[in-house]
């Protein structure tokens, strides 16, 4: 049994035309570490050492795709085309590696505008370079957050199209995995939830109404991103709260983006309201990719306090997903997959300059 579960985690995956040459993929993570959107020397070292470490599937932090999309002033961007050369030379150097370079394209919603952590969490203010934010509704994240201006019908449609936009520049750039951000809080999940959508037009009320969005985006995309190349989604399967998304929403949502050549359904959870009461454990979330698989018959990846090489390869054997997306732990350790090859006994490719130590 144990070998079984050995062969699982460290065989490939191929989806489309890119083969994964593990189950193992490091989770978007906000850096906060950008100007103007820009990437840098810190995303070349940070993602670039990620690559090194063994992974399979390398993603950047949630990008804007407009530059009012971004969580704070500091945010990575591919809103507009001269982001795509920095990009380039992370990307290359992420395939060098063995690795398959993927792009989370993210719109903030009503959470932008705010300051990066370490300096706070209260809203930027325009005077100080942030902006009014966003959403499906005037309802502000928190008490003392600014009220989002809600979108036209408009609007919306221009958030439609510069997430295909965003997609091209990707491309360009080249990236083989774009990932669409619809979880945690920000403005797709906004259109999710009924915590924070309360519109009531063709965008509000219905689950039809409140995915519509999401379906567009999907779409959106897909004109442009290549038939060979995969396309994730993360969602928040859940809300945590009395009256928000369901995980039987999530699943009928998934089940609405397969045919619309959406590959992978990245499940996490939380971000829509600061009340909700999340159980956290070891592998809490698991559960919502292991039924989303089940019953929407599509792939899944799944994420959060996944820390352990055993527990990994467990999910994996199981068939509770297709992959585990590695976040805090791939901070404290960017070399976990090869830790991991040793400590199960799996094959993985080291890199030459470091077979010393292996």
């Amino acid at each position: 049994m144990f070998y079984v579960w050995m062969m699982n985690l460290f065989s490939p995956l191929a989806i489309r035309g890119v083969t994964l040459r593990n189950r193992i993929a490091v989770s978007p993570m906000c850096e906060y570490s950008s100007e103007d959107g820009f990437a840098n020397d810190w995303h070349m070292v940070h993602l670039g050492s990620r690559a090194v470490g063994g992974a399979a599937l390398v993603f950047t932090e949630a990008s804007a795709v407009t530059i009012e999309g971004r969580i704070s002033p500091a945010d990575l961007g591919i809103w507009k085309d001269e982001h795509i050369a920095n990009l380039k030379r992370i990307v290359a150097f992420i395939e060098s590696q063995g690795a398959v370079a993927g792009m989370q394209l993210a719109h903030a919603g009503r959470k932008g505008s705010t300051q990066i952590p370490w300096e706070g969490s209260k809203a930027v203010a325009p005077s100080d370079g942030g902006w009014q934010p966003v959403g499906p509704s005037p309802v502000p994240f928190r008490e003392e957050d600014p009220t989002p201006r809600e979108l036209s019908i408009a609007e919306i449609a221009h958030v439609v199209e510069a997430f295909g936009a965003a997609a091209e520049r990707a491309l360009a750039a080249g990236f083989r995995v774009v990932e669409i951000h619809a979880a945690h809080g920000y403005l797709l999940h906004e259109f999710l939830s009924p915590l924070a959508n309360r519109r009531t037009d063709e965008y509000g009320g219905t689950l039809d109404n409140r995915i519509r969005l999401t379906l567009e985006v999907a779409q959106s995309i897909r004109r442009v991103w290549p038939e060979d190349l995969p396309l994730f989604i993360r969602i928040s399967a859940q809300d945590w709260a009395p009256g928000g998304w369901t995980l039987e929403e999530s699943v009928e949502l998934a089940r609405r983006l397969k045919p619309l050549g959406v590959d992978l359904v990245d499940c996490s959870s939380g971000g829509a309201v600061p009340s909700a009461k999340i159980a956290i454990g070891p592998g809490y979330q698991v559960p919502f990719a292991e039924t989303v698989r089940r019953e929407a018959g599509v792939r899944t990846g799944a994420v959060g306090m996944i820390t352990e090489p055993a527990q990994a390869n467990e999910i994996i054997a199981s068939e509770k997903a297709d992959v585990v997306l590695l976040a805090r732990q791939m901070l404290r350790d960017p070399y976990w997959p090869l830790h991991a090859a040793r400590a199960l006994g799996a094959d993985a490719p080291v890199p030459r300059q470091y077979l010393r130590a292996f």
